[in-house]
């Protein structure tokens, strides 16, 4: 039996701000913007080249916006994700070698499975995003 992840529900203040967020700055395809019951909007994303999408509102009372961290992203070149991130506007801090003592990355760094960048959004909500160019 396969177990798949396809819905993560990230708590935010404003759908507007959270939809261009994830729209034009992280590069998501809109795949619903639509009101369900009760008047509630509700917004689903979907990150290039996955089969998991995220849901903007309606959000669950025990999470406040900015609870989401530690929510993680792969990308096979993460100095070109990067780039492609402040070019859209994003903040997106200087890359992290984790595996020993967690140090900014060097242009010299091979960041197969250790390389790193940490970003939130907006509401605070954290994410990450790990090279993985192979697997064993």
């Amino acid at each position: 039996m396969n177990w798949t992840l396809e819905v993560v529900v990230v708590p935010v203040t404003d759908i507007d701000r959270a939809k261009a967020f994830y729209a034009q700055g992280l590069g998501f395809h809109v795949d619903h913007d639509l009101t369900v019951g009760g008047g509630r909007r509700l917004v689903q994303l979907t990150p290039p080249g996955s089969g998991c999408s995220i849901v903007l509102g309606p959000q669950p009372q025990h999470m406040p916006p900015g609870a989401l961290q530690g929510v993680q992203l792969v990308v096979n070149d993460l100095r070109a994700a990067r780039e492609e991130l402040l070019a859209r506007g994003v903040e997106a801090p200087e890359i992290q070698i984790l595996g020993g003592p967690p140090r900014p990355a060097t242009p010299e760094d091979d960041l197969n499975h250790v390389g790193f960048l940490f970003l939130q959004d907006p509401d605070g909500n954290g994410w990450a995003v790990q090279q993985i160019t192979s697997r064993p």
